[in-house]
This record gives structure tokens, C-alpha cells and sequence, in this order.
């Protein structure tokens, strides 16, 4: 049956009277088992109802507008549009699966994004694509038999970082084979608890202990940046988004085949030239390690990013288009084939997410490789990685186009103690590969806030160590507060105040900047982005995988 705007418009009143009865009943009815986490790589089924709190007429204006829904999201998940009327929109609801954000402990956790002086905060998501193999539709698109059923691997891993004024969004990749160690985490469902790793193990590794909120605990503990969300997609999922869009628009500068003798490789197959791909050729794309440059996995997260990039093209320019079938398939495949943590478990809070994705100019998303280096055939964070960090924590463009901004003002939910009652911890990290320590400088500056009124500030007499600015250190939330209440008497920056579970205590550590003196002069930033870090814009076109001469044909 067909109605017209007015007949669907009253249907929405009707229907959004009877949802806050249901959500009351739901509300009174909850129990732990009702809110449990939802699917994890396929082990849960199904997905919580709901939608975002509201009344009167922003309300009715949020569930209309969901009839003409067409948003994107950067890389591999995406909204498209809601559909026709109450009843898909709760269908594509019910479709959306959850899990928990975050499964390590309160310690290992960053702190929260600083707001800017406009009181604006930055957006942190991290993008998980999962190996896993335990539907037979994912067997056949990834694996042997006998891995049917194994432990998922976060084979990809990038954070997406909005900025607080949504001018410009970076994402940064970690390559799969990049050597971590893993925090402790603790699956929600089972209650195993995985301790935190003695020895650096693959990243990839993080998944598969616990779920989803491992892989984001371990780039919270890795980078100290604090994320906000996640979104997690497997091999049918690629491929189901990849057939809803219509096809991505890749290019090789020969003719490639990815497949080895002994019978490796993605097995694409591509002529010289740009090609739409979709499909199950989307994911071997995706996949591809052997063919292109190098055949390392470096190699794989380029072809990846510019995969991405195409994509939000072609997404910006579907959601322009006036075809409710087209949108309706987006948001079908969307809506089926990711996982999110429950900030994002409805489909308003979706909607919401890409209104603000939206914002962002397409030449200002900026695509980067964390800077690495190989150890063996494994590769580890390099000291260009941490300025990368760096950047993205402190709300800086990678594109380099930043407007001079007012800087940030610390914020905590800890008031910080008297100076007399707060105990700081001072060492020496003044020693370089050139220079050794300067003598006497943990106890010159131990006295230096004794005469400031910490009277509780001691010189630690462990040997010196080596670094290269100066930092006051806090191990849990609770002494936000003091630390930063300690960098302001000294002068310090308050992006050197950061939260560390190598300290038991506010600790500062003056470094190699602070040789000398009782006046910290904090050294200026260099803010460009590392040549490392392979930045690539995403209205750029004109970019080509090279392919590895083995693989032509």
C-alpha cells in the first residue's frame, strides 16, 4: 500500500507514542542479561532496540528525516539511508550488532580529548576489520578449512581522528604485523581475564582476546589517545558494502595477479589501468600483499587507504542521488555488517555520527601510515610514530592547513589537593646518546618545588634515564588534577602532562630540555606531519598501486 506524506507523517506520530510506551516497559523489564553485549565475530546473535532520547517536534523531525537518511562513514562501514517508514527503521535497528568499547583496566586507559577554547572536543574512531572465519560464507572468502572457527585477528586497524571544529579529519593505520604488548583484558561474556603480555606480540593478536574492546585498549595504551567509539567489519561484511555502493574505483600501473606457487596471495586479478572493483575482488583487493610494491604488509595498507579514499568519493557522491532503492540497500548492508560498541548502537546515534563525519571536506582527510620500522619480518613503532601520536592527541592537521588555534585549556573531573599535600616523585631523564646526565638535577628541581610550596616533592636516586622533554607523569585519573596543578607552577605545558602506568604517582621527569636552570622553557613543537608517516589526501585521484614486476601477466 502506498501512503501519502500526510498519511506517513501521522503514522509516526502514532508510532512514536507506542515506542515511548515500549521503551518504558523495556525500561522496567531490564535485566543484565537483556543488555549483555551482542555479537562478537559471530559468537552472539541479534542486536538491542532503541534510538535516541528526544520529544516533540526535534523528535518527530529526527524520524522523518530518517526516511531520506543519506550519510557516510569513512572506510569500511557506512551509513546509507533508512528506508520507508517506523517499522524498517526499527528492522535496521534490530540489525545492529554491539559490543563492549573497552575491555582493559582503568589504568591502561588515556584520558579523555582535551576541549579546544571554543569548548569543541575532537572524535576518535578506531576501525577494526576482522579475519574471522566462523560463518561458512567468511570461510570461503578467507581461510583453509582448518581455520574454521579459529580465534579473529584485527588484520586492520585504523583510528579515525575528527578534529574538535570538524574542519579536518586524520586516520592513521597500524600495520598488522606491528609488535606491541598487549594489555589485560577481560572478556565481558566469559569472564576470562587475558593478562597483559610480558613480550611484545603481534597487534592483530588483540582481538582474539576478548573482542573488539581489546584491539581499542591496546591502541589507547600504545598512544595514549583516548577513543570514543568503534566499528568493526569482516570479510562478507566488505563484500556486502562493497556490492551496495555500486563498486570502488581502483587503479594498478600493470597488469597484477596476486598468487604465489605455493599458493598464496588474495588471488586478484587485474588489468593495467582503473577498474571498479565490488565484491569478493573488493576484499581481494583489501587483502593483497603479494603483487604490489613490495609485497609487505606496508604495501597492503597503501592499496588499502587508497581503497578508502575512492570510497569516500563515490559514498559523498551516492548520497547525493534521489534513488530510495539504492539508499535503502546501503543502509541494509550497513546496518548488517558491523559490530559497534554501544555509543553508537542505534540508529540515530549513527545518524548523528555522520552528520558530523559530513562536515568534514574531503580534501582535508588526510590518510597516514603509523611510521615503523622492521625488526626481523615483524615492524615496531618508530620515534616519528610517537609525534605522529603526538599530533593527532594535541588536535593538530596532518595536512598542515591549521589555522592558528587558541591553545587548548586543560580539563579534569579532579580537583587538584593543596601544593603541600601533593607528593611528586622528580627524576633525572636529562642523559642523551651524546651527553651524560646532568648531576643533581631530580634533587636542584625537588627543592626547586619545595621552595614553591610542594613540600612533599623528593628526588628519586634511581640511575638517570633518557628524555627528550620534559613530562610530569600521572598514573590514574584521580591525580589528573595534581599533575597538571604541578606543570602549571613550573610552567610546564599542559600537553606534557600525560597519564602513565610506569608511574605509581605524579612524577616528574625533566628531561634533556631542561638541563639546567630553575626556569623551564618548554622547546617549540615542530608540528609537521612526518615524511614517515606516507600522508595521503583523499580527493586525490590520481594515485596508482605500483604493482611488483613477479606479478604481472
Amino acid at each position: 500500500m502506498s501512503l501519502t506524506p500526510q498519511n506517513q507523517n501521522e503514522q509516526h506520530e502514532q508510532h512514536e507514542q507506542r515506542d515511548q510506551h515500549d521503551q518504558h516497559d523495556r525500561h522496567q523489564g531490564d535485566t543484565p542479561d537483556d543488555t549483555a553485549a551482542q555479537a562478537r565475530g559471530g559468537r552472539h546473535s541479534g542486536g538491542r532496540r532503541g534510538g535516541k532520547d528526544g520529544s516533540g517536534t526535534d523528535r518527530r523531525r529526527r524520524r522523518r528525516r530518517v526516511l531520506r537518511w543519506s550519510a557516510s562513514v569513512l572506510a569500511l562501514v557506512i551509513l546509507g539511508t533508512a528506508g520507508a517508514g517506523y517499522l524498517y527503521y526499527r528492522h535496521l535497528n534490530d540489525n545492529i550488532r554491539k559490543d563492549d568499547l573497552n575491555l582493559g583496566d582503568e589504568k591502561d586507559r588515556a584520558a579523555k580529548s582535551k576541549a579546544n577554547a571554543a569548548g569543541q572536543t575532537p572524535l576518535n574512531i578506531l576501525l577494526i576489520g576482522s579475519d574471522a572465519r566462523n560463518t561458512e560464507e567468511n570461510q570461503e572468502l578467507g581461510g583453509a578449512k582448518n581455520t574454521f572457527g579459529g580465534p579473529p585477528l584485527a588484520d586492520v586497524q585504523m583510528l579515525l581522528h575528527v578534529s574538535a571544529d570538524r574542519s579536518n579529519m586524520s586516520v592513521v593505520s597500524m600495520p598488522r604485523d606491528t609488535l606491541v604488548y598487549l594489555p589485560k583484558c577481560t572478556d565481558p561474556d566469559t569472564g576470562t581475564v587475558y593478562p597483559a603480555t610480558t613480550r611484545r606480540r603481534l597487534t592483530n593478536e588483540s582481538l582474539s582476546r576478548g573482542g573488539p574492546g581489546c584491539t581499542v585498549a591496546t591502541w589507547e595504551k600504545l598512544t595514549d589517545i583516548h577513543i570514543d567509539h568503534f566499528m568493526m567489519i569482516d570479510f562478507s561484511g566488505v563484500v556486502s558494502m562493497a556490492d551496495a555502493i555500486g563498486g570502488v574505483p581502483v587503479c594498478v600501473d600493470a597488469n597484477v595477479y596476486s598468487h604465489t606457487r605455493d599458493g598464496h596471495g588474495s588471488g586478484l586479478r587485474l588489468e593495467e589501468g582503473t577498474h571498479p572493483v565490488k565484491g569478493k575482488q573488493a576484499l581481494q583487493w583489501l587483502r593483497t600483499r603479494y603483487g604490489f610494491e613490495d609485497g609487505t604488509d606496508l604495501a597492503r595498507a597503501k592499496a588499502q587507504h587508497m581503497y578508502m579514499n575512492s570510497m569516500v568519493r563515490e559514498l559523498r557522491a551516492s548520497a547525493k542521488l534521489s534513488s530510495p532503492n539504492k539508499l535503502r540497500k546501503l543502509a541494509e548492508a550497513a546496518t548488517k555488517a558491523i559490530v559497534v560498541d554501544p555509543g553508537l548502537g542505534t540508529l540515530s546515534k549513527m545518524y548523528d555520527l555522520a552528520n558530523e563525519l559530513q562536515k568534514v571536506p574531503t580534501d582535508r582527510i588526510t590518510m597516514t601510515t603509523m611510521p615503523n620500522e622492521y625488526v626481523g619480518e615483524r615492524v615496531q613503532p618508530t620515534a616519528d610514530a610517537d609525534k605522529l601520536f603526538r599530533l593527532v592527541r594535541d588536535d593538530v592537521a596532518l595536512d598542515g592547513k591549521d589555522k592558528k588555534k587558541p591553545a587548548a585549556q586543560p580539563t579534569t573531573k579532579d580537583p587538584a589537593a593543596p601544593d603541600a599535600e601533593i607528593a611528586v616523585q622528580v627524576r633525572n631523564g636529562t642523559r642523551t646518546d651524546i651527553l651524560a646526565p646532568a648531576r643533581g638535577r631530580a634533587t636542584a628541581v625537588a627543592e626547586l618545588l619545595a621552595g614553591k610550596g610542594f613540600t612533599q616533592a623528593v628526588a628519586d636516586t634511581s640511575p638517570a634515564t633518557a628524555e627528550k622533554t620534559t613530562q610530569v607523569r600521572y598514573p590514574s585519573a584521580d591525580l589528573e588534577g595534581d599533575a597538571q596543578r604541578v606543570a602549571k607552577a613550573l610552567g610546564i605545558p599542559a600537553g606534557a602532562v600525560v597519564k602513565s602506568t610506569e608511574v605509581s604517582g605524579v612524577t616528574l621527569v625533566v628531561g634533556a630540555d631542561w638541563r639546567e636552570g630553575t626556569a623551564y622553557r618548554a622547546p617549540k613543537q615542530d608540528d609537521r606531519t612526518p615524511g614517515t608517516a606516507q600522508a595521503m589526501n583523499a580527493s586525490d585521484d590520481t594515485q596508482c598501486m605500483h604493482v611488483n614486476p613477479d606479478y604481472t601477466f
